[in-house]
């Protein structure tokens, strides 16, 4: 898919699962219960030991599967350029860099830049962010969120850190254009016990939430 394709197709399914563990072994198996839960956009962080290698087992593995893996944590763009090489089909950051955004659009993949304060949210959509990671979410909330889109409604947002089943249908509410879920989606404790039947009925109660979330934004 180009760039277009792969942003539409991050905004049709609306949640990105961030994935971090402490080793690669059985990342792709993760990977797999989380899809198999019905989310389809997952992000591998770069901060997990082995996560190029990983990218590209898991991409090799999911070929032709309705699903679109990201990698996360890239803090430069020679690492945003191999972890696309290994078959990241976006890229997202904790922070603000033009090189790793200019590198996602060289290779014709969306790149989700972190910011927080309004200042550095408008900066990074100047830049060419295609849709900015408001992170860490988890400290202004909900309401942080409604204060950031009231005067830059123009601005694409995924709230990363602090979104859970309980507040998901209010961050939909507010306008957001994606939710990133990391910890309360993909449970560690889940993982330490190879519970993937657990990650995968986790997954599937988040896209039901979403769902009834948008149904009831257009009733």
């Amino acid at each position: 898919m180009d760039k277009l394709a792969i942003h539409n197709y991050l905004v049709k399914h609306g949640i990105v699962a961030v994935v971090r563990a402490d080793s690669a072994d059985g990342l792709t198996r993760i990977v797999e219960a989380i899809m198999e839960g019905g989310v389809r956009c997952i992000e591998v962080t770069m901060t997990t030991p082995g996560a190029l290698e990983c990218l590209t087992s898991a991409s090799k593995s999911l070929a032709g599967a309705d699903v679109s893996l990201g990698v996360g944590s890239v803090l430069d763009g020679a690492t945003a350029r191999l972890a696309i090489l290994a078959g990241a089909q976006y890229v997202a950051s904790p922070i603000t860099s033009a090189e790793i955004i200019d590198m996602a659009h060289r290779y014709g993949k969306p790149c989700m830049p972190g910011a927080y304060t309004p200042t550095e949210i408008y900066n990074a959509w100047l830049l060419g962010g295609d849709i900015i990671k408001v992170f860490p979410a988890s400290c202004g909330g909900l309401d942080y969120i409604k204060a950031i889109r009231a005067p830059l409604p123009q601005i694409p947002l995924i709230p990363t850190g602090g979104v859970d089943l309980n507040n998901l249908a209010d961050f939909v509410k507010a306008g957001v254009t994606l939710i990133g879920a990391g910890g309360n989606l993909v449970s560690k404790k889940l993982i330490e016990a190879k519970d993937y039947k657990g990650l995968t009925d986790n997954a599937r109660r988040y896209v039901e939430a979403l769902a009834e979330a948008r149904l009831a934004l257009r009733s």
